[in-house]
């Protein structure tokens, strides 16, 4: 098919971790031609700046007073996305444990998501071909007129299983544990909290293979882009 001349398409992923939520949009957006935004990264991005500068995580008013400071570019190409800060290639660093267990406290910061959010909105817009833009609270929030909002789910036992397969020799009890914490975190927190927005799709892809929930996926994406 040729995707020149189909109209760009913005569509929203959500969901918490461990749902296949990556692995999905990045194959869905490569094999329809469109952009593609990992938004987890640059929280994660802005969280490894904060620790790699000192800055106080268990202090609010600290993270948001340097919230604009740090530079974060996301290259958008699904099959080798990248992102950087201040210039630096941090793919590798914002995976680290150390990251993962600050990102919803500096995530939770107002100033933080406003930052964040513009920078998903201008990449959202400018992207000519469409962009499938995964997240937690991308349909709700960041993109509430994106043309297709899919929100997916899984069972914990199952996403904490994908996960500890992902942390190589990861505990699934403890990943199970520590998934629903931070669940607990992004679900409650004041500001644009990880929620289903009314006019999302629900995908539970408890009992599916990856193939099958990118199929399904791409023919939700498929039958929009028609109805244009």
């Amino acid at each position: 098919m040729e995707n020149g001349a189909a109209k760009p398409v913005i569509v929203a992923i959500d969901g918490p971790s461990g749902t296949g939520k990556s692995s999905t949009s990045k194959a869905v957006a490569a094999q329809l031609g469109l952009s593609y935004l990992d938004t987890g990264a640059q929280y994660r991005a802005i969280t490894w700046w904060m620790v790699t500068n000192g800055i106080d995580i268990e202090d609010p008013s600290a993270i948001a007073a340097v919230a604009g400071k740090p530079e974060i570019v996301s290259g958008t190409d699904p099959s080798g996305p990248t992102i950087t800060v201040d210039g630096v290639d941090v793919a590798a660093p914002i995976r680290t444990q150390e990251v993962t267990s600050q990102v919803s406290a500096v995530s939770a910061v107002p100033e933080v998501r406003a930052r964040i959010t513009e920078l998903q909105r201008s990449t959202a817009t400018s992207a000519e071909r469409g962009i499938v833009v995964e997240g937690r609270d991308i349909g709700t929030t960041v993109l509430p007129d994106a043309d297709l909002k899919i929100f997916l789910t899984a069972s914990p036992e199952a996403r904490a299983a994908r996960r500890s397969g992902e942390l190589k020799g990861a505990d699934v009890h403890s990943t199970r544990e520590a998934l629903l914490k931070r669940d607990a975190a992004d679900s409650s927190r004041k500001t644009s909290p990880l929620a289903k927005a009314d006019d999302a799709v629900e995908v539970d892809t408890t009992e599916l293979t990856l193939q099958q929930v990118i199929e399904c996926v791409v023919t939700l994406v498929e039958e929009k882009r028609a109805a244009k």
